[in-house]
């Protein structure tokens, strides 16, 4: 498939995960590729991938919540490409404090990451990708970004970034640039559950009620989509991608876990 031919796509957080996933496929569907994270040693083996592959793609080392290095990044898609037409958001942190647990710098630092990053993102990016022809922008939030979690920074910066994804899919459509954000549940590979004992790693998967976790692929196939002529009508939209977790009650993730934990 070439859906991609001709296009240039530049990914955030794309040296691990479901970013370096999105990345290959992207490169294999005909795009050339920015590859954008702080990892540059994995970051580096993401682009030597690609090209291996016969596709396209250039590193650079990027902090998400630096306007420098965003400049540098888009600057770089194009001088080497000619332009840009695709973003994707997807670099993230997770602090997992509850609001009394939360310092400031804590709070400062996920806000940076996680809002602020795209903002400037689609700030930055927007006018290139006009000039270029318009095009797709896809930020990656979070089911907590669709309803209560106890991690305070986190789920505040996730509704931050939903909201100002409808507000951009507003501001870019003259100009040919749809917006839209997706909200994955839990995904095999995060660190959450590379982390977790498998007793909690089980209890997770029952608070959802498809009773597994997501994959890197199930979440590239939908930024694909999302990026694609194929959604060429789909613009300031919220797509939750979580196996029914946001769509489940508190009380029935609670009662699950519980169930599996044996408490």
């Amino acid at each position: 498939m070439s859906r991609f031919a001709g296009k240039v796509a530049l990914i955030t957080g794309a040296a691990n995960g479901q970013g370096a996933e999105e990345a290959r496929r992207f490169a294999a569907e005909g795009a050339s590729v920015v590859v954008t994270d702080i990892d540059e040693a994995n970051g580096q083996k993401v682009v030597d991938t690609i090209t291996e592959a016969g596709g396209k793609a250039a590193w650079c080392r990027h902090d998400a919540g630096s306007e420098a290095d965003w400049q540098a990044a888009i600057a770089l898609a194009r001088d080497r490409f000619g332009g840009l037409n695709i973003l994707v958001n997807n670099a993230g942190i997770v602090p997992r404090t509850t609001i009394e647990e939360t310092s400031l710098g804590a709070w400062e630092k996920a806000m940076a990451i996680n809002l602020t990053g795209p903002m400037l993102g689609m700030k930055l990016a927007a006018p290139l990708m006009r000039d270029s022809g318009g095009g797709a922008i896809v930020n990656v939030s979070s089911a907590a970004g669709l309803m209560a979690h106890y991690d305070a920074a986190y789920t505040a910066s996730k509704w931050g970034l939903r909201g100002l994804s409808k507000t951009a899919s507003v501001e870019f459509a003259p100009w040919g640039i749809r917006v839209n954000s997706i909200h994955p549940g839990q995904i095999e590979g995060t660190a959450l559950f590379s982390s977790a004992s498998p007793a909690l790693a089980q209890s997770l998967r029952a608070s959802i009620p498809m009773e597994r976790a997501g994959t890197p692929t199930e979440c590239a196939d939908l930024v694909l989509f999302l990026s694609s002529d194929e959604s060429s009508f789909i613009t300031g939209a919220e797509i939750a991608i979580d196996g029914g977790y946001s769509a489940g009650s508190t009380t029935f993730m609670r009662q699950q876990m519980k169930k599996s934990l044996g408490s």
